[in-house]
Parts: structure tokens; C-alpha cells; sequence
């Protein structure tokens, strides 16, 4: 099954619209970025990372594994203006819908919440910017894993 963070990485790469907006800029923290490449990018871009997991335990006698565990994982939208920004926000929203619903049932995570910070100004890079965070359930089966 893949981690939440490469579902939403795939569905912003399997966007021909978001990848022609962007110019092919979006990284991840699931794949290594060559040193050469992780300063300076130019603008628009996505940057979708891992934002951890939290087991779900049913009760104290569950045990040091759970069924299913609560993940997060976040997309970093910039660009040069808030209109950008707002916009790509709209269409990787719903690109990632889009590309969920292709996926099969056992490799769709339960959705509990989107939530995003507003559009806010980076001086620092200088460039608009917002992010999407999803928070998910994936069930855990240990035993295809252990089958694997």
C-alpha cells in the first residue's frame, strides 16, 4: 500500500494541468532531491512531504501494534501571487479527489480532515505560499506485510 504522502504526490504528477501551471516543479520528501536541486527553485512550485503517524489504540490492552494508525501528510503550494496560489490550491484539491477515486478499496485511506493555513507571504524566499495538510486512517495489515 502506498503512504498517504506518495498518494498525493502521484496525483499532482498524474495532472497534466498542475504539472504544465507548476513547469514540472514538485518535490517530495519521499525521494531524495540532488543537492544541486534543493535551493533557489523557481517559482511556482509543490512541495509534498510526510507529516508522521500516530497509532490508534483501541484500549490499553491492544497491545504495541494497532489496526489502524492516523496520518498526516502536507502539500506546500508557492507562487508569485495569491491568486496563484489560491488556484493551484483549487486544482490540486481536486486533482488528489480525482485520483483517489481510481485507487481500489484497500488502497484508499479513510479521509478525517483537509484544513489549509491561508495564503501568507514568505520574505524570506520572497513568494506567496500556502498548505494543505489531509489527515487519514490507513488500516494496518501486518500480515501481508509479514507474507511480503
Amino acid at each position: 500500500m502506498m503512504t498517504l504522502d506518495e498518494i498525493l504526490y502521484n496525483a499532482i504528477v498524474a495532472s497534466d494541468s498542475i504539472m504544465e501551471a507548476i513547469g514540472g516543479r514538485v518535490k517530495s520528501t519521499s525521494f531524495e532531491v540532488p543537492p544541486d536541486q534543493e535551493d533557489n527553485v523557481p517559482l511556482p512550485n509543490i512541495i509534498v512531504y510526510d507529516g508522521g503517524a500516530q497509532a490508534q489504540l483501541d484500549n490499553k490492552d491492544c497491545g504495541w501494534l494497532s489496526a489502524y494508525d492516523s496520518v498526516q501528510a502536507g502539500i506546500e503550494i508557492s507562487a508569485k501571487s495569491p491568486k496563484a496560489v489560491k488556484q493551484l490550491v483549487k486544482e490540486v484539491r481536486m486533482a488528489i479527489a480525482n485520483y483517489v477515486e481510481t485507487l481500489s478499496s484497500d488502497e484508499t485511506p479513510y479521509l478525517d480532515s483537509i484544513t489549509t493555513d491561508g495564503t501568507a507571504w514568505d520574505w524570506t524566499r520572497p513568494c506567496y505560499y500556502d498548505t494543505i495538510r489531509y489527515q487519514c486512517q490507513t488500516y494496518n495489515d501486518y500480515e501481508q506485510e509479514n507474507n511480503n
